[in-house]
């Protein structure tokens, strides 16, 4: 796993509202390396001064405000000061979109305009799926992948494995047949059932180690949704158990 261990902070949305600077802390001493938060406008000045201090790196950050053309100038410069040029739209755009080939060009139209408009500022935008990017099938393959056709070749991919799974896909093929567009993994486990609390990674039924052996190129960026036990420790678990894996295993 040549590239640091990162955490979407969503993640720990609570922990960070109570002691944002305490929550960092914790999560360096477990030992992730990066984090990838999900609102960069929030303070970049002092989050970058104390990632710094405590040496992560930033590795992307979620920004649904993206669709907001209003919030994108604020945005970028968020980007700039945190020192990321991977700009992620975590969500926003209608699910019914995803259900039919026109739905999936006005989805393509718009991440591919916010690419345009990202370029100049040598940042870089991409899309995070949940399950009903990969659910419905468009002449019998994922949306996910038709979707992806259509994407200028700047605009990058972060494929939320579990929720791909969760919508039926073999998580697996599907980052094969997906390639270079995968520049993030988003790596969950639980029981990959809509609903239910996630789990430590590798204490479910996730095939971690063939999925980062399917994209090696590709962040690796931990995030649980929800988690039955404390998210510190459900973290610490997760973070043992996937630098524990044999390298050759992840190959």
């Amino acid at each position: 796993m040549p590239l640091p261990l990162s955490v979407q902070l969503y993640t720990l949305r609570e922990e960070l509202a109570d002691d944002r600077d305490r929550t960092l802390r914790r999560l360096a001493g477990i030992g992730y390396g990066a984090v990838e938060p999900y609102r960069p406008q929030d303070d970049p000045e002092g989050f970058r001064a104390l990632a710094d201090d405590l040496g992560l790196t930033i590795s992307g950050a979620h920004c649904g405000a993206l669709l907001d053309p209003r919030a994108v100038p604020e945005i970028f410069a968020a980007a700039r000061i945190l020192g990321t040029d991977h700009l992620i739209v975590p969500a926003g755009i209608p699910h019914e979109d995803f259900t039919t080939r026109e739905g999936l060009a006005r989805a393509a139209g718009t991440l591919n305009r916010l690419a345009e408009q990202a370029a100049p500022h040598g940042l870089r935008i991409g899309y995070h799926n949940h399950w009903w990017e990969l659910e419905p099938r468009i002449e019998g393959r994922h949306a996910l992948e038709v979707l992806a056709e259509q994407l200028a070749p700047e605009v990058f991919l972060e494929i939320d494995t579990y929720w791909a799974a969760v919508g039926g896909a073999d998580v697996v093929s599907v980052l094969r047949r997906l390639g270079e567009r995968v520049h993030a993994l988003h790596i969950k486990d639980g029981p990959v059932l809509k609903g239910e609390p996630h789990t430590a990674v590798g204490q479910g039924r996730m095939p971690v180690p063939r999925i980062l052996a399917a994209a090696p190129h590709a962040q690796p960026v931990v995030e649980l949704d929800s988690c039955a036990g404390d998210m510190m420790t459900a973290l610490a678990e997760s973070h043992a158990y996937l630098t524990s894996l044999d390298p050759l295993e992840t190959e």
